[in-house]
């Protein structure tokens, strides 16, 4: 693999550079920068300034918004986004349902759902895991019958992350019970608002609302929001979940808070000296630094290898980038509580989880620091726990 970039290449990432800092509010971005929550508000302004612009989902086929770029073209779009601070479309409507129904839904589907996905007039939510069927999602027990021309779905949906917020769900449901595990399920879109759901909070360990629970009794769905065939959910399930997992690994973000952590950790005191003098805080940073490159250079290698990708099949080594850049954003958190130190204690858990610093004691960052690194703990599990992708690793790559 060249990686000498071409001047037209690096013409293009000082475009995105340039674009992302001149156009989303600053004040959105520097909240995702210090790890604090953006409001439903902020998130749907900020993707709208991208839609408008057309670089909401350029991932996308490009007759429904995409662009034809190239593998360079898309690393540097990530990464400069990440590293702006941008969050970038909402995952739910342009990494996971909006490429589905791009891939596999009908004509009719295409033009009812995906430029308001784009738009997010439509906020989507994801409804895979259930309490028996998180790792082993294959075990999922809710279930969808066809009766008189309507699919009626009965079960429980868990850790749906904004359900609160959404207007649509894209549903994981067993059709076909007599059917070995991977087999008889289907994927089909559900309106929030029809009968019969209920959506219930989970309270997170960093004291915030951001995943519920969602129950069905008996809710009707026309029969044509069924995504593709009958009973092929789970092909359609393993390619949403193979843009989700690359999406996770998230090197861009994580650049730009090791560049935050290192600057604060050259001004915080610990003792007479800073943070950044401690050699063994200096070992920790350079070890996260190192892997972090590692995973960048696999991630150039993973978005170069286009074979399969037309037929809808993931790249098994998503699962590198999704397990790595978990753990790295793990580190990254608790690199960014060794800088907070004694300041992180009396307001860890201060108005609920937001990050914000109310009490007027220590550095603003540190209010941040606790919240962050308990809510990264998840990102070890959704997408497919790493224990998964280990699995995945060694069958689909290592050939075990």
């Amino acid at each position: 693999m060249d990686l000498n970039f071409t001047a037209e290449e690096l013409a293009f990432r000082d475009e995105m550079r340039a674009f992302f800092r001149r156009e989303i509010p600053e004040s959105i971005r520097t909240k995702v920068l210090e790890g604090q929550h953006l409001t439903k508000d902020e998130i749907i302004l900020q993707q709208r300034i991208l839609n408008k612009h057309g670089l909401a989902v350029p991932g996308w086929p490009v007759e429904w918004g995409g662009k034809d770029w190239t593998p360079v073209q898309r690393y540097f779009y990530s990464d400069e986004i990440q590293q702006a601070g941008v969050p970038g479309g909402l995952a739910f409507n342009t990494s996971m349902v909006g490429p589905v129904i791009a891939q596999f839904g009908s004509e009719a589907q295409k033009k009812k759902f995906l430029p308001a996905t784009a738009n997010l007039d439509i906020w989507w939510c994801q409804g895979f895991s259930e309490p028996g069927a998180g790792s082993d999602l294959a075990g999922l027990r809710t279930k969808a019958e066809l009766i008189d021309g309507e699919w009626v779905i009965n079960g429980q949906k868990t850790w749906t992350t904004l359900g609160q917020h959404a207007d649509w769900i894209f549903v994981l449901c067993r059709t076909d019970p007599n059917a070995k595990k991977q087999e008889g399920i289907s994927y089909i879109l559900c309106d929030m608002k029809t009968p019969g759901i209920t959506v219930r909070p989970i309270q997170t360990i960093d004291g915030g609302h951001e995943v519920n629970e969602v129950f069905f009794d008996d809710v009707k769905v026309p029969a044509e929001n069924i995504v593709g065939e009958v009973n092929k959910g789970w092909d359609y399930a393993k390619f949403l979940l193979g843009n989700e997992r690359t999406g996770i690994a998230q090197v861009g973000a994580s650049k730009a808070r090791l560049k935050r952590i290192r600057e604060l950790a050259a001004i915080e005191p610990i003792g007479e000296a800073r943070v950044l003098d401690d050699p063994k805080f200096r070992e920790k940073l350079s070890m996260v630094e190192i892997e972090l490159k590692a995973l960048e250079m696999s991630q150039l290698r993973i978005i170069a290898d286009e074979k399969g990708k037309a037929k809808g099949r993931p790249n098994p080594a998503s699962s590198i980038l999704k397990l790595k850049g978990s753990q790295i954003q793990q580190w990254t958190t608790e690199l960014a509580m060794d800088v907070a130190g004694p300041f992180i204690m009396p307001f860890a858990m201060s108005d609920e989880g937001s990050g914000r610093n109310e009490t007027g004691y220590g550095p603003e960052f540190a209010a941040a620091a606790a919240p962050a690194y308990f809510n990264k703990r998840k990102v070890s599990i959704y997408g497919g726990s790493n224990e998964i992708q280990r699995n995945i690793i060694a069958k689909a790559i290592l050939g075990f």
